[in-house]
């Protein structure tokens, strides 16, 4: 970390957010998938606007060209997990009605630190 408190580890942080455009049937009143996405970029970037980090969203009804996020994308349409579904790097932060609180933890253990 350099002294303006910048994170700087040579890589981004990769978060992923995989949905589908129906809502989750067990997450009612939840929102969508990729409002899920949009918010949570949003939520992030405003508290921890030193730091590079990117955010994919992966639809899961759709054909997925990595391997490993296909394996993930399977296990979400066949019920193992609610979706949206987060991730960081290989942990899985949140699933079917996400809060910040455990996504925010899981990034400042990778060294983000917030702003004021």
């Amino acid at each position: 970390m350099n002294p303006e408190g910048i994170f700087l580890n040579g890589r981004d942080v990769k978060i992923e957010v995989y949905g589908a455009d129906v809502i989750c049937a067990s997450c009612v009143n939840a929102p969508s998938s990729k409002d899920t996405y949009e918010w949570l970029e949003a939520a992030i970037t405003r508290k921890y606007p030193d730091h590079s980090f990117t955010i994919d969203y992966i639809d899961i009804e759709q054909p997925v060209g990595d391997e490993e996020r296909a394996a993930i994308a399977e296990q979400v349409r066949n019920d193992e997990f609610f979706y949206p579904l987060v991730r960081i790097g290989d942990e899985i932060v949140g699933e079917g009605y996400i809060r910040l609180k455990p996504v925010f933890a899981e990034l400042e253990k990778r060294g983000f630190i917030p702003s004021n």
